[in-house]
């Protein structure tokens, strides 16, 4: 019993902990795109979409889809 309690509480520490990586995520974005990093037309346009889904799934609860998508972004920023 005490092994189960312990580990839905990891469970939901691991849920927050990638809830407040999000924020992170899209700063460090914002970031580097204030810099006007030399990128196609297309590829800004995905980065900028793929921040604003990112936001969006993070404002929904959605925090492994919001981390997936940022890091989309980040990889087409070299970041």
């Amino acid at each position: 019993m005490k092994t189960t309690l312990i580990a839905a509480a990891l469970a939901l520490a691991a849920g927050s902990v990638l809830a407040h990586g999000c924020p992170n995520e899209m700063k460090a974005i914002d970031a580097k795109l204030a810099t006007n990093p030399k990128l196609s037309e297309a590829d800004a346009a995905k980065v900028k979409k793929l921040r604003a889904d990112g936001e969006a799934a993070h404002k929904a609860g959605k925090h492994d889809e919001s981390m997936k998508v940022l890091g989309e972004a980040k990889k087409i920023l070299g970041v």
